[in-house]
């Protein structure tokens, strides 16, 4: 059986006076071994639950499913599962992928398993995104107030990332936690794909924390429209953004929310 996402620890809680024990709840955080095809992708850390997501996520993500269907997921395809401690993931697409260069070291929970560094590469392996109908700055700024209430491994633990996959009415599809910001997003992205759902032209993506390159790469790979945080993008992630055609959201605050609109470019 899967160790639970939590752990509860006895602490000493220092009030300004005195120091007393107490329990707290702290975040699991474990190591995922990702395999495609039989071919080792590489290791990520991250809060263990929805593992075949993340594994299906992140290689979409970095291209290494190169449009295969993915046929299966399973834990340690190399024997009983209990043994790998649940911390091994295989995908299967009947070798129809590619096989994948693996990663040489061990990826952390605060980076994914990106494989394009420079907005060329990933703007060759993807293209520009449709253009569709715009999206309601006022609509997009209230998807955090709408999400953050759902954050139960947060509030228990205060240490997890947060992404959600929300349609045009305000409604939110999936929502994953995990210690990763990058593994949350792969997580919804993975549900996505397993359920058909890819690409995700009509749909908004929401992440808790900054909007860095990689988060902005991981949409824009999976057809996201919007992305919308709640801290701020980097200058590449902007650049990424405007050039794929995504509208990007940050900074939003307060309420009524107040918001940054990064991408389009000269948006009104």
């Amino acid at each position: 059986m899967i160790r639970g996402r939590s752990a509860k620890v006895v602490i000493q809680r220092w009030d300004g006076v005195s120091l007393a024990r107490r329990p707290d709840e702290l975040i699991v955080e474990e190591p995922l071994e990702v395999h495609l095809d039989g071919h080792l992708v590489g290791t990520t850390m991250r809060t263990p639950g929805h593992d075949f997501e993340l594994a299906v996520g992140l290689c979409h993500g970095d291209g290494l499913l190169a449009g295969a269907t993915v046929r299966s997921c399973r834990y340690c395809a190399t024997g009983p599962a209990v043994e790998s401690g649940f911390n091994i993931v295989s995908v299967d697409t009947g070798g129809v992928a590619p096989p994948p260069t693996p990663r040489v070291s061990a990826g952390t929970s605060a980076c994914g398993l990106c494989g394009s560094t420079e907005i060329a590469e990933v703007r060759a392996r993807i293209g520009p995104l449709p253009v569709g109908d715009p999206w309601s700055i006022e609509q997009l700024a209230s998807m955090p107030g709408i999400l953050q209430p759902t954050q139960g491994l947060f509030t228990r633990t205060g240490a997890v990332h947060a992404a959600a996959a929300f349609d045009r009415d305000g409604h939110w599809l999936h929502m994953r936690e995990d210690i990763g910001r990058h593994n949350a997003v792969d997580k919804v992205v993975g549900r996505l794909l397993l359920d058909g759902h890819l690409p995700a032209t009509d749909l908004g993506l929401y992440v808790s924390g900054r909007a860095g390159f990689e988060i902005v790469q991981k949409a824009w790979a999976a057809g996201f429209s919007a992305v919308v945080s709640v801290s701020a993008p980097s200058a590449m992630a902007v650049e990424a953004a405007r050039l794929a055609g995504l509208t990007l959201v940050g900074f939003v605050r307060g309420d009524p929310p107040t918001a940054n609109l990064y991408s389009p470019e000269g948006a009104a």
